[in-house]
């Protein structure tokens, strides 16, 4: 019975509707948006009056007691195009449940499109029609109705014409949605010259080298020398002035030893050297062998030293005297103290090469160098400071044993670092972290004197600062507990894996985070080129070539991001920054993100080698390409770096460097989405 008041009720309201037009109820406008040369989206935008809506190409009659007609797409066959793919609509439909079932429509306004393939250059026409719809408001439904018109394709280059080349990854011209219905417009946007800020991301790599220096003072190789080497300036020294002068050199002559070495490291490896050291496969294994080594040594299992023979000759160019004397005995100094800060000054290095440009490990020697320059020169200027240090003894061994626990955690990140590059999946993060845990707990209860090494004093007294530092690494390590099991660890993002990098990508645990993607036939088409970061809601893809294409049906702009799997400044931004509830929803769905990852070491296949002048060697992995194209397009090596992009590669923003402030942020964002609609 109630279908048949349905069906009578249906029956007057079509009676209405031959009273009234079409374009009462719709008014439909057309538009062709242009995908590459020889790809297309034809655009069919309803706007629906006002309490009226126009059903869901998803929407399933039978879910609602047969009710809601469903638009139906028609296209005139031709030799000039080919259809790819089905009718797909843009936006999520509203979901309306009632009596009658689930129904799924739009109102205001409804987008839908269908992708063609241009087989012709010359200009023609395409007859369709819209079929069998109708329009609803809640008293009922008009229609059926049947729209049919034609759209002016042009401007096209047929497949197998494209000017483009196959490796051309810059993208290709877009054409803006237009709203009359005959005409297709390809309209460029003006490149807009970037602005480089490596300044702060240099500053934070000098911060870290002065603090890595502080740490270095500490070690029992460094701190014994400053009182050794004050009283030999004093005891060398005729007169007060003189000795002043003699420290200022020795300081001096340190910080230029470090420094020359990052520079000779640096010219020697080159900036896609360096990148490429902090993820080769032998060298991250050998780093990590290394830390490992120092790591037991300071836990007392065996003592390194270098040669003798190396620190003698240095000690007798030192005894010479005079301003090269002195200069030797700041040589002997980092000779002796290798052992200690060899670890410090390796890590240093690689973590620099990823985080800056070209010169950015000097500017971290440089900061490095002065922290140990700076006490050496004021103690030889105030002796008298001397009376206030501690005296060597048992709490130095402690140093050392902490020290190496630290070696052993950062050990793990050589290994995670080549284990992301190379996609090889034996340490995830449950696993580094499980680690991490169990190192910082025994740390903690070792120096509240419950464990003792063989080279260790019984521990009769618990000092105030003994005590401060084993409750920090104890919180620091039941900090790190929920981090198993899928909890943020914002202290330790870049060092340890990535979240989305453990063992089921947290889906046990947060059932599958939401990631604003529409579904429809353009996202399930690339879905597989789709790939989770930071808390695994949101998605990005790693082929410029691929994004862009994407890109282009979605008609939004293109995020780049130059990244690292060994860059923590990158993993920061992506679980803090990205993850963040005012960044989160526009990267979701106002942008197409790509993350290029400059040290990837997937190989290129053989038709892409080439030799770079720009990078003065082979292009051989995808990291090089990526690289490659970052030094020249920005003339920059920092990582991470964004800039937003237009379809054809042009910059609509200035390129930003690691931005944890999220107002910055945001605001970069905004004046890159400002900029695409303009």
């Amino acid at each position: 019975m109630r279908k048949i008041i349905l069906l009578f009720f249906a029956l007057i309201l079509t009676t209405f509707s031959f009273s009234q037009g079409m374009e009462d109820f719709i008014k439909w406008q057309l538009s062709v948006e242009k995908i590459d040369d020889a790809h297309a989206n034809l655009v069919f935008t309803g706007k629906i009056a006002e309490g009226y809506h126009i059903f869901s190409l998803k929407h399933d009659p039978a879910l609602a007691d047969g009710t809601g007609l469903v638009p139906q797409f028609e296209f005139k066959k031709s030799a000039n195009y080919k259809l790819v793919g089905k009718p797909f609509e843009i936006g999520k439909p509203i979901k309306h449940v009632d009596d009658l079932g689930t129904s799924l429509f739009f109102e205001k306004k409804a987008v839908f499109k269908q992708q063609i393939e241009v087989l012709t250059k010359e200009e023609f026409n395409i007859d369709f029609g819209i079929k069998y719809f109708q329009l609803c408001n809640p008293d009922g439904c008009v229609g059926p109705f049947d729209y049919d018109n034609k759209i002016k394709v042009a401007g096209f280059i047929p497949t197998g014409e494209a000017t483009v080349s196959a490796e051309d990854t810059s993208g290709t011209t877009v054409a803006n949605e237009i709203q009359d219905e005959n005409q297709t417009i390809a309209k460029p946007l003006t490149p807009k010259k970037t602005q480089k800020k490596e300044k702060e991301s240099n500053f934070v790599i000098f911060i870290a080298g002065f603090l890595a220096g502080l740490v270095a003072l500490l070690t029992p190789c460094m701190f014994p020398m400053i009182p050794m080497t004050v009283t030999f300036f004093t005891k060398q020294s005729k007169t007060r002035r003189e000795g002043v002068f003699k420290a200022l050199v020795y300081g001096i002559s340190i910080i230029l030893i470090y420094v020359t070495f990052g520079v000779i490291f640096t010219a020697a490896t080159g900036p896609l050297g360096l990148n490429d050291l902090s993820t080769n496969v032998w060298m991250n294994l050998i780093f990590f062998g290394i830390f490992v080594l120092f790591a037991f040594s300071f836990l007392g299992a065996f003592e390194i030293q270098l040669p003798s023979s190396w620190v003698n000759k240095m000690d007798r160019q030192a005894d010479k005297g005079g301003l090269l004397g002195i200069f030797f005995m700041a040589f002997t100094l980092g000779l002796v103290s290798f052992s200690c800060t060899g670890p410090i000054i390796g890590s240093l290095l690689v973590e620099a090469a990823t985080s800056g440009s070209y010169f950015t490990p000097a500017i971290g020697m440089t900061g490095f160098s002065l922290a140990l320059a700076i006490p050496f020169t004021l103690f030889a200027i105030f002796p008298g400071w001397l009376n206030s240090l501690p005296q060597s003894g048992g709490w130095l061994n402690s140093v050392k044993v902490v020290l190496g626990l630290v070696e052993l955690a950062l050990a793990l990140k050589f290994l995670s670092s080549v284990d992301l590059a190379y996609h090889w999946g034996i340490l995830s993060r449950e696993w580094f972290v499980a680690i991490w845990f169990v190192l910082f707990l025994i740390m903690g209860i070792y120096l509240l004197g419950k464990i003792r090494f063989s080279h260790d004093s019984p521990v009769e007294k618990l000092s105030v600062s003994r005590f401060i530092f084993a409750l920090v690494a104890l919180v620091f390590a039941v900090y790190l507990l929920p981090g198993m099991i899928g909890a943020p660890l914002k202290l330790i993002d870049g060092i340890a894996p990535p979240r989305t990098h453990s063992e089921d990508n947290f889906r046990y645990v947060n059932g599958g985070l939401e990631t604003g993607l529409v579904k429809d036939s353009i996202s399930e088409k690339y879905a597989a080129d789709m790939h989770p970061v930071g808390d695994g809601s949101i998605l990005v893809f790693h082929d410029l070539k691929i994004a862009t294409e994407y890109a282009k049906a979605k008609n939004l702009p293109i995020l780049l991001d130059f990244t690292g799997h060994a860059c923590q400044n990158c993993r920061k931004t992506e679980s803090s920054v990205w993850t963040n509830d005012e960044i989160r929803p526009l990267l979701q769905t106002k942008f197409v993100i790509v993350s290029l990852y400059c040290d990837d070491r997937t190989p290129l296949p053989a038709s892409e080698v080439h030799y770079s002048e720009i990078a003065k060697r082979q292009i051989k992995t995808v990291g090089n390409k990526w690289a490659e194209m970052q030094i020249e397009k920005y003339n920059s090596f920092q990582q991470p770096l964004y800039v937003v992009i237009d379809h054809e590669g042009n910059d609509l923003t200035e390129a930003i460097g690691y931005t944890p402030d999220i107002k910055k942020y945001k605001s970069f964002l905004t004046k890159g989405i400002n900029a695409f609609k303009k």
